[in-house]
């Protein structure tokens, strides 16, 4: 009959085999999550806007955060590294319930060094928006009423506050560039309220996030005259849009919709930039 001291050693041997497993599976996971040295925007499937940046240097960003925190939580946990919880900062475009509640959940778990906001965020509110300032402070994050020509390191790249939109509900207008790439973030901002920037000499932009209730047919991305256009959901009317997705072309960019390309993806390694979208065909 075996001995127990006979099943000992592969017992033993089964632990080691298991350990050097978990060892593998997390060397892995920390190489696919190493910083590559590229500027990555990803606007994931949720409800609302949520757009979360991977600077080059690798440091997290979130833009907004959606209607639905578990689906945004979702994607962090799959974006960050397993041993990060903190983000170099959190930016909101506006309080409101198509942005915040996401963003709520994800500063309750991770920890933001700085916010940068818009101005209604920092005063009043419901009570989702105290209890998100209440979370900040707490953490000691720098909030920062969002001002035209403030600037966001984001590791390499620069994050830059191009207007603020009139009004409590205004939202920001936001660019990001990285060498010779740039992005346009519109998604939570009237373009009617462009008109002095576009006045004044408003720079071209490769990509542009852009409200789906809202006209494309701007001034505002005549003069970005982007490659790429991502439209996007956060922005509600009680006037349903009448242009189809077609009729929505400008010029020869592309167009984007998480409803149809699921979550995509902007990436540059600063020389050049290039889109990648889930379910593209």
């Amino acid at each position: 009959m075996p001995s127990e001291k006979a099943s000992q050693p592969t017992s033993h041997h089964g632990a080691i085999l298991r350990i050097l497993l978990l060892l593998i599976v997390l060397a892995t996971t920390a190489w696919v999550q190493h910083p590559d040295g590229r500027l990555h925007l990803l606007f994931p499937v949720v409800a609302g806007d949520a757009i979360v940046i991977q600077a080059p240097s690798g440091e997290f960003v979130l833009i907004d955060g959606g209607a639905d925190p578990s689906a945004l939580a979702h994607t962090l946990g799959k974006r960050m590294p397993f041993w990060q919880h903190n983000l170099a900062a959190v930016v909101l475009t506006a309080p409101d319930l198509q942005r915040l509640p996401g963003q709520l959940a994800v500063v309750q778990r991770y920890q933001a060094r700085r916010a940068l906001v818009t101005p209604a965020a920092l005063s009043g509110g419901n009570a989702t928006v105290r209890e998100w300032r209440r979370i900040l402070r707490e953490q000691g994050t720098s909030l920062q009423a969002a001002r035209p020509g403030d600037t966001l390191d984001l590791g390499g790249a620069t994050l830059r506050v191009l207007a603020v939109g009139a009004g409590e509900e205004g939202g920001l207008l936001l660019r990001i560039d990285y060498g010779d790439t740039s992005v346009v973030l519109a998604h939570a901002f009237n373009p009617a309220d462009a008109k002095p920037l576009i006045a004044d000499g408003l720079k071209r932009a490769q990509f542009v996030a852009f409200p789906w209730m809202y006209d494309p047919h701007e001034p505002l991305l005549a003069t970005l005259r982007p490659q790429s256009i991502l439209f996007t959901d956060g922005v509600h009317s009680d006037h349903p849009p009448l242009l189809t997705y077609t009729q929505r072309a400008i010029g020869s960019a592309k167009l984007y919709h998480e409803r149809i390309d699921g979550a995509v993806e902007w990436i540059s390694d600063g020389k050049s930039a290039w889109v990648v979208a889930a379910d593209k065909k």
